[in-house]
């Protein structure tokens, strides 16, 4: 995967029209309200750059899974007026992607101006990146720059499709992406250190086997683990586990032997009888645990282990959580790497998703150094593959 690739401050966007892919797709309310705006403060610095250099600024975004199909439920309204109230000059809606409207309002836009197409997957051809359709998107504009990397491991229309058409930069989101996390995998800090969590192994597989030739340490915690306590030969009662992923992890195990990787398990286990906030917990050990009984968070001599060896790295990665911690009493083990990741020195990235969630929830998020804004395409990233929506770009 190549990173090195030009972003908007390497192009020259004076009266120029500018389609641009963000990622908008905001939580909302019943009502429509939108619940977090976030991701739509998180595209602020790159619209005002284009439009401090007199670009002329269509947006374009998802919402939710439409399908397909036109409906008002999945309409970027709510988004257009936010990002209105947050830029202090009107967004313009147009009431379709590729349709009449649009075509009014992208050829009467002026340099300075801003709008917002409608939802890109009210059309079935969105996601299936059919070239008429890029085609028509990409001609209302002369540049195209994406900045929704959330979207950037998907080979859409609008995420990659279009830089058929068009020259083809990255935003300032996409920038710090590749930036933060191609340097932490190409010529990180070393010890090096990525911890892995969630709940299961099928999830990660690539990204186990890419890191492995990578860190000096491999730290697995959530669910995933009890997977690999049991292909060591622990009993792990009722604990998640991919009985067809067993000898996978023993060939990861062997490998990280092979690499001089330390690759540490949960060697205590906070257990309970069912899945619930209220269930009554119990310390275990992780490789004995009783029958009655599942595993939901990392014990306090794992919390130890597992912290220590963030304290001591130059670059920690993290994804995916060390427990269930939407319930307070399994969410220790999560809060304890959090803690030891924002007193650490280390460089620290959160590989979006759950974990991003949760660092957030705990209150550490400032202390990171980078939370990614994706969650699958931070995997993708993780496990080495090519990202269509960055592979797009031009290249420095």
């Amino acid at each position: 995967m190549n990173y090195n690739k030009k972003s908007i401050e390497d192009i020259e966007f004076n009266g120029k029209k500018v389609l641009t892919r963000c990622d908008f797709n905001v939580p909302q309310d019943e009502e429509g309200n939108i619940t977090d705006d976030s991701r739509i403060r998180a595209a602020l610095p790159t619209i005002e750059y284009m439009l401090s250099n007199q670009a002329a600024v269509i947006l374009c975004s998802h919402l939710g899974r439409p399908k397909g199909e036109f409906n008002t439920k999945y309409s970027l309204a709510p988004v257009a007026s936010r990002l209105s109230e947050l830029l202090g000059k009107e967004v313009k809606l147009a009431k379709d992607v590729i349709g009449p409207d649009a075509d009014t309002l992208t050829a009467a836009l002026q340099p300075g101006e801003v709008m917002l197409l409608e939802n890109v997957r009210f059309h079935k051809e969105e996601e299936k990146n059919d070239p008429e359709f890029a085609k028509k998107l990409a001609s209302y504009a002369d540049i195209y720059v994406n900045d929704a990397f959330g979207t950037a491991h998907r080979a859409h229309a609008s995420t990659a499709g279009v830089a058929d058409y068009l020259p083809a930069v990255g935003g300032y989101l996409i920038d710090k992406e590749i930036s933060t996390m191609g340097s932490a995998l190409q010529d990180p800090r070393r010890p090096f250190v990525a911890i892995l969590g969630g709940a299961k192994v099928s999830d990660k597989i690539g990204v186990i086997n890419n890191l492995l030739e990578k860190v000096d340490t491999l730290i697995v915690g959530g669910g995933m683990a009890y997977t690999f306590v049991r292909a060591t030969g622990g009993t792990i009662g009722q604990s998640l586990c991919e009985e067809d992923k067993l000898d996978y992890a023993r060939e990861m195990l062997e490998k990280a032997e092979s690499k001089g990787v330390k690759f540490l398990l949960p060697t205590d286990t906070i257990a309970a009888e069912e899945f619930a906030a209220d269930a009554k917990a119990v310390t275990v050990e992780t490789n004995s645990i009783p029958d009655n009984l599942m595993g939901l968070d990392i014990g306090p001599e794992t919390r130890k282990k597992f912290t220590d060896a963030v304290k001591t790295a130059g670059t920690v990665v993290w994804n995916g959580p060390m427990g269930v911690f939407e319930f307070e009493q399994f969410a220790e083990g999560t809060r304890a790497i959090a803690r030891a990741l924002a007193e650490s020195n280390a460089i620290s990235i959160i590989g979006g998703g759950d974990s991003a969630a949760a660092i957030k929830q705990l209150g550490f998020a400032d202390k990171m150094t980078h939370i990614s804004t994706g969650g699958g395409a931070s995997l993708e990233f993780l496990e080495g593959l090519e990202l269509p929506g960055i592979a797009c770009l031009m290249d420095r």
